[in-house]
Formats: C-alpha cells, structure tokens, sequence
C-alpha cells in the first residue's frame, strides 16, 4: 500500500425523521448517529457493518483506519468522494454487546428507505456482517461471494473484505483491490453508456 493523506469526507446530514430513533436501543451506547457520508448523489453505494470512531478522546474529527483503507482503495482505481457514498447497517457505532440479528433486522428499515431514495447504480458490501444483512441470507460470506456481480434487492451487487480485515491481513489488499477495479469498471461501463 503507498502512503497517501487521508480526508475527512462530508457526512450526510440525518433526515429529520429518524434523528431521535431508538427503536434498536444502540442510542444507549452513548453514540451519535451516522447515517452516511461521502457524496449523498453517488452511482456507488458502499455497505459497512456500523460507523467507525469518529472522534478522539478529546473530541477532535479523525479519520479512522476503516476509512483510511478505503479511502486508500478508491484513489488507487480512480474513484473520488463524488463517485462515493458510504452508509451502514447499523447507523450508530455499537460499544458493548447487543442482540445483533434484532438490531440488525430493524436498522435495515433505515438502508431500504436509503436505497430507494438514492437507487444507486451499483452497490459494494464490505465484510460479513454488511453481506450477510444486505443479502438476507447468514450463511453467506465475501470469499464465496466476492468477484461476481449479483442482483440483491433489485440492485447489481458486489461483495469484498472489510477494510479492517485487510488492515489485520495485508495478505488480503491484493483481493481488495481486485474486488475495487472490478467495481471501478462496471461504474465507467455503466457511466459510458447512459
């Protein structure tokens, strides 16, 4: 991986309707709500489990290593924050433990009205946690899934390794980007031809 200068990318603001949601109890964790970031416009959805810290013990902004890996990813195939945005199953960063299959199935709720609001053109699950909710299905998994576009819930699909993942296992960033320039060409294939 070559070094490069991560950014803080914009955060979409949290609609009006959903702001104080408590349905899922995670606003007991004691953190805030995110519900995406990037460019609110973007062909490309990207899928994580939950938001990453978002701020220092002191209270300053930071960039996190989840998003400095795929901010690393992008750039590296020639995708900016415009072709971007960023959202999660999970809308606020769980602390401690939490029925997960629960909050997962009612925090889906807020991704459905998200996709049919911005009905991107192709959306990129990363880790697990994002495919197994997204395709609805928990025995599935990235190795199996990864290189290979599939139409989940009406949209093409893909499917890599979570940024954290590739962190832990270097081993992995060759896959990762595979699975990124594979996302890239179908963007610039589908942007050609509209």
């Amino acid at each position: 991986m070559s070094k490069f200068e991560p950014t803080l990318w914009p955060e979409e603001p949290i609609p009006k309707c959903v702001e104080d949601c408590r349905e899922c109890g995670l606003y007991k964790h004691g953190t805030r709500m995110i519900w995406g970031e990037g460019n609110p416009e973007a062909p490309i959805m990207i899928i994580l489990d939950n938001p990453g810290a978002r701020e220092d013990c002191d209270g300053n902004l930071f960039v996190c290593g989840t998003r400095q890996t795929l901010q690393q990813a992008a750039i590296e195939v020639g995708l900016s924050v415009n072709d971007l945005y960023i959202t999660y199953i999970l809308k606020r960063r769980p602390t401690r433990a939490y029925e997960k299959e629960t909050v997962r199935n009612i925090c889906m709720n807020h991704l459905e009205d998200q996709l049919q609001v911005k009905k991107p053109n192709i959306v990129f699950c990363l880790g697990n946690v994002a495919v197994q909710s997204f395709f609805q299905n928990p025995s599935v998994d990235v190795k199996s899934l990864r290189g290979t576009i599939q139409q989940v819930r009406g949209f093409p699909t893909l499917a890599a390794y979570h940024p954290l993942a590739v962190r832990r296992r270097p081993n992995l960033w060759p896959f990762f980007i595979n699975d990124w320039m594979e996302l890239a060409e179908f963007y610039r294939s589908k942007k050609f031809l509209s």
